[in-house]
């Protein structure tokens, strides 16, 4: 899964846009107080994390935009 059909998942299964932002796909205005990411790292690889408070914390990092994609789905979809 991209990032892309990420987004297109997270819509089908309901999960409001407010709870989350994929890093040039899905990046909501105003910006929420927090909410759940999935962004690119300097190095390449990729974070999934949260951002409260108007600070990311990454809480897992990924070799691939699949494997954040996944985790990213985890967390947003019981």
């Amino acid at each position: 899964m991209d990032r892309r059909e990420l987004r297109a998942a997270l819509s089908a299964a309901g999960v409001a846009d407010g709870y989350y932002r994929i890093e040039g796909v899905h990046e909501p205005a105003p910006t929420p107080t927090d909410f759940l990411f999935m962004r690119q790292a300097s190095d390449g690889e990729w974070e999934t994390g949260t951002y409260e408070r108007g600070r990311y914390e990454a809480i897992a990092r990924h070799p691939d935009e699949a494997g954040a994609c996944a985790h990213l789905f985890r967390l947003l979809v019981p």
